[in-house]
């Protein structure tokens, strides 16, 4: 990988962990039209202390076992774990717009949509699809997740 993917994996990684530190206290609070037997499960999964979320976020994949699809292959990618019901992500989507705008060029940005069961499915099947089933997996229940992919390991970073 040569210094330019590198310097944006950095950025990126700085930006997205940026927006995730300053939304946790929103995706802990529940919102009050949430009604939704999914809401529930996710929302005990966001009321994880800051500590512990970043850590997970930073972590990376040690047992990434699909390789990235050829097409986000050469750039670093940006995952967002996203459900419309969830403050967090309302909160963090202006940051991950201008994040996108910024870095577009640079770096391949998915969103994996857990709003409601067919919607979840679907992100399940198109991150089977781009060799994210792990990320997916780990990840699906902590909406207002951003994760940035090295297209080198395929790891989280």
């Amino acid at each position: 990988m040569n210094k330019f993917s590198n310097r944006t994996i950095k950025a990126l990684t700085l930006a997205a962990t940026a927006a995730i530190v300053t939304t946790l206290a929103a995706c802990s609070t529940p919102d009050s039209d949430n009604n939704s037997a999914s809401v529930n499960e996710t929302q005990t999964n966001e009321a994880k202390t800051e500590e512990v979320k970043t850590e997970e976020v930073a972590t990376a994949s040690s047992s990434n076992s699909q390789a990235l699809a050829k097409e986000l292959q050469g750039k670093p990618v940006v995952v967002d774990i996203h459900a419309d019901w969830c403050s967090g992500c309302k909160k963090i989507k202006p940051t991950l717009d201008a994040l996108k705008q910024e870095y577009g060029s640079e770096a391949t940005f998915v969103v994996f949509d857990v709003t409601d069961k067919a919607k979840t499915e679907a992100s399940e099947a198109r991150a089977k699809e781009l060799g994210l089933s792990d990320v997916f997996a780990e990840n699906k229940a902590k909406t207002a997740t951003v994760a940035v992919i090295n297209p080198g390991t395929g790891e989280v970073v």
